[in-house]
């Protein structure tokens, strides 16, 4: 009998307020972009691994992670995608471009804005490129949060 019932369904968005806590791994690394405009990995000394955004344990041999390093503010562009609807958890207006950036120094990407484009021009020019050069630009007024870097331009 319950076979014949079609589900019903309704569209709905929740949005839900909530502090998320940094750690201490993680507050560090914002305390570094906020304090010193500085950007930190940390290293695996099993794996050789550098992590940005730092986190506590190693993703490869579980090993816990103490050794903190100096990235650089440069890195390569890995992939990008455009962004056309608004959503709550935004802080750019539409269109903007979030791309993963591998930093000198990192073995991981690091999510952030690109700016300094024009984001309707991307698909059509050769303004953005998956291996192209960036750097990022970091905030006057610093606040303690990964958007402390503003964005990251083409280099």
């Amino acid at each position: 009998m319950l076979e014949e019932v079609q589900p019903l369904t309704a569209p709905y968005h929740m949005q839900l307020g909530y502090t998320n806590y940094a750690g201490p791994v993680r507050s560090r690394f914002l305390m570094e972009l906020r304090d010193n405009k500085r950007i930190m990995g940390i290293r695996c000394s099993q794996c050789d691994l550098v992590y940005v955004p730092p986190r506590p344990n190693c993703t490869r041999c579980l090993n816990n992670l103490d050794e903190w390093v100096e990235v650089s503010d440069k890195g390569t562009l890995i992939t990008y995608t455009n962004i056309y609807s608004l959503e709550p958890m935004h802080k750019k207006e539409i269109p903007f471009v979030f791309g993963i950036i591998q930093l000198d120094g990192a073995d991981t990407g690091l999510v952030h804005f690109l700016s300094e484009i024009v984001p309707e021009r991307v698909r059509t020019s050769e303004q953005l490129k998956i291996g192209m050069r960036v750097q990022a630009v970091f905030k006057e007024t610093r606040t303690g949060s990964i958007l402390d870097i503003d964005y990251f331009k083409p280099l």
